[in-house]
C-alpha cells in the first residue's frame, strides 16, 4: 500500500508572494479555495503526484494548473527551482515528475486556438485530450490524423513521447505536426516547425519535457471515413508476407494491428480496418463518455487472474469477438476510452505497458526470443499488440530509425519491491533482445533500463542532451526519466 504521508518533507524552496508580486505578474485577486491555478502554487505543503500505476508516487513542491501561455512564462519567471510538466497522466516510470519541483498540471490548458476546417489544420493549447478534440473536428466530417489506441491521452503528452497508434503508413505523431509553440526555461517562447527552428522542433517531441513546455501545436486533421473491420488468423510466421501483400500501401488499409495471445504467441490475430461505402453499423459518431466497462474489465480479470485463462481469452473470447464485421466511423473507433481496460491498478498491483521496435525483417526472430523470455519468467502477460511504423530518423529519441514493427507488451504485475525487481529483470532481457535484433525500446514505461542500455537504444540522445545544455544550463525540466539518464555531467 503506497503511505501518502510525507513525514519528513524538505524545507520548501522560498518564494515571497506579496500583493506588488502578484499584481506585477497580473495574478491577483484570487482567494485561498478558490479553484484557480495560483491558489494551488501557493500552498504552503508538498503534493503527492502520480501515475495511472500508481508506483511512482513523487512529492513535488507545488502544483500549478496553467490556462494561458503567460501564466506558464510568469511561473518560470517567479520560480527558480526544478520544473516538472504532466498531462493525463498514463506515462508509467516517473516522467511526469522530479522531488521538490513545481509541477504543471496542463490537464486545463485546453482550448483551440485556431481551427481551419477547409485547410484540415487545427492548432491547440497541449493540454487539450484526444477526446475533446474530436468533438470540436467531428461536425465537420475531420479526424485526428495520427493518435493513439485511445482518446484519453492530451495532446502535449503524445508529442512528448512522440507517440504513434495503428495508422496504416504514418508512422509517429510528429509526421502530422506542422508547426509548435515551446516556452524555454528563461520563459522566452519559441515557435519551431520544420522550416524554422528546425533542432528545437526535432527535438522538443520526443524529448518527454526535457528542452521546455510545448504550449501549442498545428495539426495536420484527416477526413472522417467509413471503416469496415476485417480479421485474419496466421500462424505468426506468416504475417509479415501477409503484411507485405494486404497491409503495405493499400491507401483503403486505415488502421491495423496484429494481436499476438499468451501463452505461445506463435498466432498472430491481424485487425485492419478498411474504408467503405457499405452502411454503418454503428450510427453513433464518437464513444459516449463515462459509459460502463463492467463486461470488459470482468473478462480481463478472468485472462490474468483464473487458471487457462489466457487459453480461454485465445479460443473463446477472441473468437466470439470478432465474429462480426461493423462499420463505423473513423473517429468512433478512434474515440476509445481506456477505461475498456479495466481499472489499471490497485494497492496491491496494476497492468502496465513495454514497447520493442525491430526491423521489419527480424520480426521473427525477435517474436520467438520474446516469448521465451516472456514464458521463461512466467510474465502474466495480456497481449502483444504489434504495429508498423515507416522510418522517422528524425527526433534525437527516433524510435523509428528505419522501418519497423512495433510490439506493445500488456501484462499484469504485482507491486511489492521484490515484484518490481522480478519485472526489471526480465524487462531488460527484452530491452537486451530488441538491441541484439537492431531494434530499441520505448521510453514512457518504467525505468528499468541500464544507462548503457539507453545509451545503445538512443544513440542520438546527446544531440538531445547539448540542447539542453544551451537552452536549460541550469537543468531546470526534470523528471524521473531525465534524472536517471541525463544526470549530473550529462553524461550516460
Amino acid at each position: 500500500m503506497i503511505d501518502n504521508t510525507r513525514p519528513h518533507a524538505p524545507p520548501m524552496p522560498s518564494l515571497s508572494f506579496t500583493r506588488r508580486n502578484l499584481l506585477q505578474a497580473g495574478m491577483a485577486g484570487m482567494a485561498i479555495g478558490v479553484l484557480s491555478p495560483w491558489s494551488s502554487w501557493a500552498a504552503s505543503s508538498g503534493v503527492l503526484v502520480n501515475d495511472v500505476t500508481l508506483l511512482n508516487p513523487i512529492w513535488v513542491s507545488r502544483v500549478l494548473a496553467p490556462r494561458t501561455t503567460t501564466e506558464i512564462r510568469q511561473a518560470l519567471t517567479l520560480w527558480s527551482g526544478p520544473i516538472s510538466i504532466g498531462g493525463a497522466r498514463y506515462s508509467m516510470g516517473g516522467q511526469i515528475a522530479a522531488e521538490d519541483s513545481l509541477h504543471l498540471d496542463m490537464r486545463q490548458f485546453n482550448q483551440v486556438i485556431r481551427y481551419s476546417p477547409e485547410h484540415r489544420v487545427i492548432r491547440v493549447q497541449t493540454g487539450i485530450r484526444w477526446r475533446d478534440l474530436q468533438s470540436v473536428i467531428d461536425p465537420h466530417d475531420l479526424s485526428v490524423k495520427i493518435m493513439q489506441s485511445y482518446a484519453n491521452f492530451t495532446v502535449g503528452g503524445a508529442l512528448s513521447v512522440n507517440a504513434h497508434g495503428r495508422y496504416v503508413g504514418a508512422g509517429p505523431v510528429s509526421n502530422s505536426v506542422r508547426a509548435l509553440q515551446l516556452v524555454l526555461a528563461d520563459g522566452s517562447v519559441v515557435e519551431a516547425s520544420r522550416t524554422a527552428n528546425t533542432d528545437l522542433f526535432h527535438a522538443a517531441i520526443g524529448s518527454y519535457g526535457a528542452l521546455g513546455v510545448i504550449t501549442e501545436v498545428e495539426l495536420d486533421l484527416a477526413p472522417n471515413v467509413s471503416m469496415e473491420r476485417q480479421v485474419h488468423r496466421m500462424p505468426v510466421a506468416d504475417y509479415t508476407r501477409f503484411f507485405n501483400e494486404q497491409i503495405r500501401g493499400n491507401e483503403q488499409a486505415i488502421l491495423h494491428n496484429a494481436d499476438l495471445a499468451p501463452p505461445y504467441f506463435d498466432q498472430a490475430t491481424a485487425v485492419t480496418w478498411r474504408t467503405t461505402d457499405k452502411e454503418l453499423t454503428v450510427a453513433q459518431r464518437l464513444v459516449a463518455p463515462g459509459q460502463s466497462y463492467t463486461s470488459d474489465r470482468t473478462l480481463m480479470w478472468g485472462v490474468t487472474r483464473l487458471p487457462g485463462g489466457p487459453l480461454i481469452r485465445k479460443d473463446v473470447i477472441d473468437p466470439l469477438r470478432y465474429l462480426s464485421q461493423p462499420v463505423v466511423r473513423r473517429n468512433y473507433e478512434a474515440s476509445r476510452d481506456v477505461a475498456s481496460l479495466g481499472p489499471l491498478a490497485t494497492q496491491d498491483s496494476t497492468y502496465a505497458l513495454q514497447e520493442y521496435f525491430v526491423p521489419v525483417a527480424q520480426l521473427n526472430g525477435f517474436v520467438e526470443h520474446m516469448a521465451s523470455i516472456l514464458r521463461a519468467h512466467n510474465v502474466n502477460a495480456v497481449n502483444i499488440s504489434i504495429r508498423h511504423a515507416p522510418a522517422a530518423p528524425d527526433s534525437c529519441l527516433s524510435w523509428a530509425r528505419e522501418e519497423v514493427f512495433s510490439f506493445v507488451l500488456y501484462y499484469w504485475q504485482h507491486v511489492s519491491a521484490a515484484d518490481r525487481e522480478k519485472v526489471g529483470t526480465w524487462t531488460r532481457e527484452l530491452i537486451d533482445a530488441a538491441l541484439s535484433f537492431g531494434g530499441t525500446y520505448y521510453l514512457p514505461y518504467q525505468l528499468h533500463a541500464t544507462r548503457a542500455q539507453f545509451a545503445r537504444a538512443y544513440p542520438h540522445a546527446q544531440r538531445l542532451f547539448a540542447l539542453k545544455a544551451q537552452f536549460d544550463p541550469d537543468n531546470r525540466f526534470r523528471n524521473k526519466l531525465w534524472d536517471k539518464y541525463y544526470g549530473a555531467g550529462h553524461m550516460v
